[in-house]
């Protein structure tokens, strides 16, 4: 793995996470956390839209390649998605509050939310982290074959996407 990666941090779900007993069972959890610099925007919103629109190139290719199987499924493919409202990229936004926003999908063959939650406002700033977490409950066979077969890509789509965000620079706080 290269040495940019230790940037990143393997953590549990944080437990003050809404997404943390969301499901009875999880067929995937995981989390990520990166420090975020002095000045950094803590608005989870303000983040998840930068993430999610920072991302390496390879990641919208794997996404093609991706959406061009499921469609065989009659999944929902990421074109699709993105073309609705309420949307931060491809995700639907379930909730959000002053320290984490939760996206997500709900398909016939499984369930998933990401949470994007900032250090809390008394953290000192050489603490802040962000912490991009994933739960997932599968419905069926097929939901646990996909999540079989992307974990892994998964994992390293965080990861990069949280490097490439630090990479270009978080965005800077405004107002108070």
């Amino acid at each position: 793995m290269p040495r940019e990666f230790e940037l990143i941090m393997s953590v549990p779900v944080p437990s003050r996470s809404g997404i943390t007993h969301l499901y009875k069972s999880m067929n995937l959890a995981d989390a990520f956390a990166i420090r975020l610099p002095a000045g950094a925007s803590r608005n989870p919103d303000v983040l998840a839209r930068f993430i999610l629109s920072h991302q390496p190139s390879w990641i919208g290719r794997l996404m093609k390649v991706r959406d061009t199987v499921v469609a065989c499924f009659g999944l929902k493919t990421a074109k699709h998605l993105a073309s609705l409202a309420d949307r931060v990229g491809i995700f639907k936004v379930y909730s959000t509050n002053q320290t984490e926003i939760v996206l997500g999908e709900d398909d016939k063959h499984l369930d998933f939310r990401i949470s994007i939650l900032c250090s809390e406002e008394t953290e000192p700033e050489s603490r802040r982290q962000l912490v991009f977490s994933t739960v997932v409950q599968c419905h069926n066979r097929l939901g646990r074959a996909y999540i079989f077969v992307i974990a892994p890509f998964h994992r390293q789509v965080v990861k990069a996407s949280l490097l490439r965000a630090a990479r270009v620079g978080w965005p800077v706080a405004t107002g108070p």
